[in-house]
């Protein structure tokens, strides 16, 4: 397949036209970016390991029955998906608070939530990405009743499978984020599943193995986003072996 224009560069991926018009090539970036791009750096690494470890993730999802646009890996850094229309609604789901969840209801940090806790926000730089509720989002158009209760079934479908799968690699789901679009008019999970868009935290420790280390300058970022990817795969990270450990 064949890399095309780019139609899209994102904080933390850019976006081609492939020669299937069915499919786009994504490039994961080594970027970083956080509280709405105030806060700008590089991650050694990062768009490669993001990239395998989204792949980890949407093969095991589909193993359980969840589609995603996940086609295939396409070199260390890069992966093509099917092309989707990316309905401008953020998923989120919380077991533990932190976060923005902490800082807006006061609940400390680390405080285990009674349930899965699932939240939408309107997909806008320029407003900062807002927290909605579904009554907002079908005024603004931004998905269907129907497409709001997929979004919020297949996000604790998705909580479910990842919580089981990461306590047996000794890791904590504190959060996530999750991204949908629509390929034909079918409803597919999309974006990315990675320390970028989870805080990953050790089930003993409570260390921090996601993107908060860049947020908070706590230091080793590439460090935490290696050992995720070694817990996934039983592999330690080595970028020039990447393409041989598939």
């Amino acid at each position: 397949m064949q890399k095309l224009q780019m139609l899209y560069e994102g904080k933390a991926k850019r976006v081609y036209k492939t020669d299937h018009p069915e499919c786009f090539w994504v490039e994961f970036k080594d970027d970083a970016t956080a509280f709405n791009g105030a806060k700008k750096g590089t991650i050694d690494n990062k768009g490669v390991l993001n990239t395998q470890i989204s792949a980890y993730f949407f093969n095991l999802l589909a193993e359980k029955g969840i589609p995603s646009h996940f086609v295939s890996l396409q070199g260390d850094r890069d992966m093509i998906v099917k092309a989707l229309k990316i309905l401008m609604v953020e998923v989120v789901v919380r077991n533990i608070a932190a976060g923005s969840l902490s800082k807006r209801v006061g609940l400390p940090e680390g405080t285990l939530l009674d349930f899965p806790i699932v939240e939408f926000y309107y997909k806008n730089d320029s407003l900062n990405d807002p927290l909605i509720n579904d009554d907002h989002a079908r005024v603004l158009k931004l998905a269907t009743p129907e497409q709001l209760q997929l979004m919020r079934q297949t996000g604790l479908q998705v909580n479910r499978i990842l919580l089981e799968h990461l306590s047996d690699k000794d890791i904590y789901l504190v959060d996530f984020k999750l991204e949908f679009g629509i390929h034909n008019g079918k409803f597919l999970l999309g974006d990315e599943i990675s320390p970028d868009t989870c805080r990953f935290w050790d089930k003993h420790t409570g260390e921090k193995l996601d993107k908060d280390r860049f947020r908070r300058d706590l230091g080793d970022v590439e460090a935490a986003y290696r050992e995720i990817y070694r817990r996934l795969t039983g592999n330690t990270f080595q970028i020039n072996e990447v393409q041989g450990n598939r």
